[in-house]
C-alpha cells in the first residue's frame, strides 16, 4: 500500500500515469466506447466497475493537466439532432476545478469522428462501466 493514492487507482493505471510525459493524453472511455479497438497503439486499462467522474476525480489528484495549450480538457461533441442530455460534463467541470484547479475554459469539445482519431494517438485508454452517453474524456499531461 501507498499512502494518498486513490484506492481507485490500479497498480497498471499508476505506472501508465507515472509513464506519461508533458503533452502526452489519456482518455477515460464510457462503456460504449471501441477502447480495444481505438486503442490498438495504446495502453488499454480496464476499469470495470467505475465510472468516468471517480476515475476523473483520483486521476487528477496525482496528474496535472497541460497550461501550456488552450484546451487541455476535451470530450466528444454530441452528434448533431441527437436528443441525448451529458448532465455529466457540469460533473466533470466540477471536478475540473475542484482538483484540478482549472477553470472551465480548459474544457473543448471536438466532433466524434476527430475524437476518435485524437484517441488513436492517446498514450492510454482507460475503459470504465460508465453508462451515461458522450462521458469520454480525453486530458493532456502537463508539469509539475
Amino acid at each position: 500500500m501507498l499512502k494518498g493514492i486513490p484506492k481507485i487507482i490500479s497498480p497498471e493505471l499508476l505506472k501508465v500515469l507515472c509513464e506519461m510525459g508533458h503533452g502526452d493524453r489519456i482518455l477515460i472511455a464510457d462503456g460504449n466506447f471501441p477502447s480495444e479497438s481505438v486503442g490498438k497503439n495504446a495502453k488499454v486499462i480496464r476499469a470495470d466497475g467505475h465510472g468516468g467522474a471517480e476515475l476523473l476525480e483520483a486521476i487528477l489528484t496525482l496528474m496535472p493537466l497541460d497550461s501550456y495549450v488552450e484546451k487541455s480538457v476535451k470530450l466528444m461533441q454530441v452528434v448533431p439532432g441527437d436528443p441525448v442530455k451529458t448532465p455529466i460534463w457540469d460533473e466533470y467541470a466540477e471536478i475540473v476545478k475542484r482538483v484540478g484547479g482549472c477553470d472551465k475554459g480548459v474544457i473543448g469539445d471536438v466532433e466524434r469522428m476527430a475524437f476518435y482519431e485524437e484517441a488513436r494517438s492517446a498514450y492510454a485508454i482507460v475503459a470504465t462501466s460508465e453508462s451515461a452517453l458522450y462521458a469520454n474524456i480525453m486530458l493532456q499531461k502537463g508539469v509539475i
